[in-house]
């Protein structure tokens, strides 16, 4: 067990009822959930590993697999969608040759589609890094990938 991990259950009494704020803690702390934190968590928790996994793979909030260190949220929104999301979308996968929900290999970009991010009057919008970027066309798209999305 790593030591985020021993850290973070000494904030938690190892009752069944804590493991959805278990998981957000560990996913908080390490960015995903891995399957020997899932382990880990389990045998903290003395549940079987099938009801952690089972609880994880139930809640959208839950990731699997590591963030990008430009991670890419992509605004589904109505206002968002009616004004070309799904372009936006494309255009993105296409620039970075990975697809929704994926990380590169090198881990340096991951993207992730959001029901909203707040910002409908800048549609068609997305966030990297909590940044937004709005009023976005394929063109703008580009222009942000050639500044390297900073």
């Amino acid at each position: 067990m790593c030591e985020c991990l021993e850290t973070i259950f000494k904030k938690f009494k190892g009752k069944e009822e804590e493991l959805i704020p278990l998981l957000q803690s560990v996913q908080e702390e390490a960015g995903f959930l891995s399957e020997s934190a899932m382990r880990d968590i389990a045998k903290f928790l003395r549940i079987p590993q099938s009801k952690v996994h089972g609880v994880a793979t139930f809640y959208a909030q839950f990731r699997f697999k590591p963030k990008g260190r430009k991670h890419i949220m992509l605004c589904r929104g109505t206002a968002c969608h009616v004004k070309g999301a799904p372009r936006i979308l494309e255009e993105i996968e296409n620039h970075l040759e990975i697809k929704e929900g994926e990380t590169s290999a090198d881990l340096e970009h991951s993207i992730e589609s959001v029901a909203c991010i707040g910002a409908c009057s800048l549609a068609p919008c997305i966030t990297v890094n909590n940044k937004v970027h709005a009023d976005l066309t394929p063109q703008k798209i580009e222009a942000l990938f050639n500044k390297r999305m900073n």
